[in-house]
């Protein structure tokens, strides 16, 4: 089966760009543009693992983050948070996010930290 990633990012161009790169490596992937969707996709889709852009359109990714790992059936999904605006990573490890990428990023670094988060998530 393969494993499930759920994407969140108001930039269509980056949502198409992560979407195609991870499914290339044989992710299922569901891209949303909405910060409201995440919480009901996460209970519909089961992703293995979440990536939120922090700066999206009516929403914080960092606060979508800390409610995923306060609920207490999410917590236990990682969580990487993109960010082009902070350049302090220990404000958006606050939020309780499993990794950052910052942007612009690169696709071998994104897919590096999908497969290590979600290779840690399986053998845990």
């Amino acid at each position: 089966m393969l494993k499930r990633i759920l994407v969140l990012d108001d930039n269509q161009d980056i949502l198409d760009i992560v979407h195609e790169t991870l499914a290339y490596e044989q992710f299922e992937v569901k891209s949303i543009t909405r910060g409201i969707e995440v919480l009901p996709t996460i209970k519909d889709f089961e992703p293995d693992l979440v990536i939120l852009d922090y700066r999206v359109s009516g929403a914080n990714g960092g606060e979508i983050c800390r409610q995923i790992k306060a609920h207490p059936q999410f917590n236990s999904i990682p969580v990487i948070i993109f960010s082009a605006y902070i350049n302090k990573d220990s404000e958006l490890l606050a939020y309780g996010c499993d990794a950052i990428i910052n942007k612009p990023f690169d696709l071998n670094e994104l897919v590096d930290k999908v497969n290590n988060l979600v290779d840690r998530q399986a053998n845990s």
